[in-house]
């Protein structure tokens, strides 16, 4: 039990930190650019939302096979095989996430207008600079609510984890194949232990950071 509840945040905390390094430049890109074609870009980051896990998980599956081009490619390239393998559930969560991160840092960043940036060109800062010390102070609540969706959702992942990682203790068995496990068991004790710590964690996850944003708000009100 211990094994899962530490697997499962330390596969949250890894997909949430490389979300938002990968996340904030396309959020930036996709807030600020006009041509007609990054609908398409956001159309496929907005794509987990609506598909299901399992077919998610089957496509990636097809994609990182030892027996495809791209795992044919890593093996030869890396010596990595990412199919049921820790590595492959970051890959999988990191897409699976990938638009409750995007999606509050991009509104964060539209939100913000083009006064600030103006503002801060006038003065001789930088593109960099202006990002830097402009864009991303004014979008930190967008960063925080991205943050804590990301993470949050890939606790709670299932039907991708499933069909990359498998069932294999240590590796790949995080807290939501543990559950299932155990109600296949038909140990509902431990079934409920667990899912009432990840009620009770989301919950509190959930709260801490509406109370944060309405702090924020207060602050800069």
């Amino acid at each position: 039990m211990t094994e899962a509840i530490l697997l499962t945040l330390k596969l949250a905390t890894l997909t949430t930190l490389i979300l938002l390094l990968i996340g904030t430049p396309l959020a930036w890109w996709l807030a600020r650019n006009r041509s007609w074609w990054k609908e398409i870009i956001n159309a496929l980051v907005a794509l987990p939302l609506v598909l299901p896990p399992t077919v998610l998980g089957f496509y990636l599956l097809l994609v990182m096979s030892p027996q495809s081009t791209f795992g044919v490619f890593l093996k030869q390239t890396f010596g990595v095989t990412l199919p049921f393998t820790f590595e492959g559930l970051v890959v999988g969560s990191v897409i699976y996430s990938l638009p409750f991160v995007v999606q509050p840092i991009r509104n964060a960043f539209e939100a913000l207008g083009s006064a600030p940036m103006e503002v801060a060109a006038t003065l001789r800062a930088s593109p960099l600079d202006r990002f830097l010390s402009v864009a991303l102070p004014l979008a930190r609540p967008g960063f925080l609510s991205g943050a804590v969706l990301g993470f949050a959702h890939t606790v709670g992942e299932f039907g991708v984890v499933l069909m990359i990682g498998g069932n294999l203790p240590g590796e790949t068995k995080v807290l939501s194949i543990a559950i299932y496990d155990h109600v296949e068991s038909l140990e509902w004790t431990q079934a409920h232990i667990l899912s009432g710590g990840m009620l009770a964690g989301s919950f509190l996850l959930i709260l801490a950071m509406m109370l944060i944003e309405k702090r924020w708000g207060r602050l800069n009100g």
